[in-house]
């Protein structure tokens, strides 16, 4: 069987190449679409939570900042992000965001937008982090630390209400979590151009997702059920 190459490093990589533009128009269209979804995904919640509704407009309000800032990162290098792309890539997590909002189901809305969403950013950053042009590096360093914010506002409402909303969480969790793991698969060649291996963003998304399953009050047998039927579904 062919080896694939070596990951690139900070020390091989070429952000002015065109493989390397070529597959950043990609990624950083995905994390500008993912803050923007995000921004209007935090407005919808503070109408399903009316009393903490200021609160998440705030957090509405950072999303649109992070999705400036990556804009800045294209610009930055001369990039296009591949806007058409990226809109087609979050189509069954928008949908079902959508569609729960529509139904007045919050706690999926949680679930896609303050766990999965949130996992699945927080581990693609800190991967990226080490690996980014400095302008990018300091952009994201920022944002991350703000996504973190992002899920303990899920994990703490979850929390609170878990005995209540478990089996609704678990359920999410079985429609979208499956999607999670297709849209890791499908941008690994891009990701890995970008320094960013499959196998460290299914790793770091993973314990991420365990650690906000856990802090909500699942027990280690349910979570690891939860994770391989995901990987199971996929």
């Amino acid at each position: 069987m062919p080896q694939l190459a070596a990951v690139p490093t900070l020390d091989t990589l070429d952000f002015h190449s065109d493989t390397y533009k070529d597959a950043y128009s990609r990624i950083n269209a995905i994390v500008i679409e993912g803050e923007m979804e995000a921004r209007e995904n935090y407005v919808h919640l503070g109408e399903m939570i009316p009393d903490r509704k200021d609160e998440l407009l705030k957090l509405s309000k950072m999303e649109g900042r992070h999705m400036k800032g990556f804009q800045a990162c294209g610009r930055n290098l001369k990039v296009t992000p591949d806007m058409e792309f990226a809109r087609e890539y979050f189509t069954q997590l928008h949908g079902n965001f959508q569609e729960a909002f529509a139904n007045g189901d919050v706690v999926t809305c949680l679930v896609i937008q303050s766990l999965i969403i949130e996992c699945f950013a927080i581990a693609a950053y800190n991967i990226y982090i080490p690996v980014a042009d400095p302008f990018a590096r300091k952009i994201t360093e920022g944002v991350v630390e703000d996504e973190y914010m992002h899920l303990n506002f899920g994990e703490e409402w979850l929390k609170a209400n878990f005995e209540d909303v478990k089996d609704r969480i678990d359920a999410a969790n079985r429609q979208n979590l499956p999607i999670v793991w297709k849209m890791l698969d499908r941008v690994a060649d891009d990701a890995r151009t970008l320094g960013m291996p499959k196998e460290e963003l299914i790793e770091d998304f993973s314990i991420a997702y365990s650690e906000a399953l856990e802090n909500i009050g699942f027990k280690t047998r349910d979570i690891m059920k939860m994770m391989t039927y995901g990987l199971r579904a996929a």
